[in-house]
């Protein structure tokens, strides 16, 4: 091996380093997949499920994330439903949609990057800022399909939070 090719496989290999993603991202992106499908189920607002849930619960599961990943989340949404109380409401945005319809990897994926954004550039604990953004106005742009809010690059997201209103 020359010496250009053994520079090629040390840069692809500091590349898929890069891609890896910390595992306090992934256990984020887990936790809000799990709220926006646990809202989808009950049809609620996501901040209902997040208050519903409660602090400390939010905060254990987020801890566990990786234990949780791996169990049948409807199994983990059918038991946080039932020990949370969490009843039947009245906002069904995939009914409501009139365009295609994000998954809740995706509304997840959304989340779990405003939220690192906002730990990481205000210096904010991860439960704490979910609880906060899931409570925050721009909760409910996000959960709007018939708009393009949760298609927006995370930086935009993050710069409208900030101000309070979509830019």
């Amino acid at each position: 091996m020359g010496l250009y090719e053994g520079i090629k496989d040390v840069a692809k290999v500091i590349q898929q380093a890069d891609n890896v993603e910390k595992k306090e991202y992934n256990d984020m992106f887990f936790v809000c997949s799990l709220i926006e499908y646990i809202g989808r189920k009950t049809k609620n607002h996501r901040n209902v499920v997040v208050n519903a849930v409660g602090k400390e619960k939010l905060q254990h599961i987020y801890n566990l994330a990786d234990v949780y990943h791996s169990d049948n989340i409807d199994k983990i949404t059918d038991e946080l439903i039932r020990d949370y109380h969490i009843e039947q409401g009245r906002f069904d945005n995939v009914a409501d949609a009139q365009y295609s319809i994000p998954s809740h990897w995706d509304i997840g994926k959304v989340y779990k990057r405003l939220i690192v954004d906002v730990c990481n550039k205000q210096d904010k604990k991860p439960v704490e800022t979910l609880i906060e953004v899931y409570n925050s106005w721009i909760s409910r742009k996000i959960e709007d399909f018939n708009s393009s809010l949760y298609y927006e690059s995370p930086d935009y997201l993050y710069e409208s939070y900030v101000k309070g209103e979509v830019l």
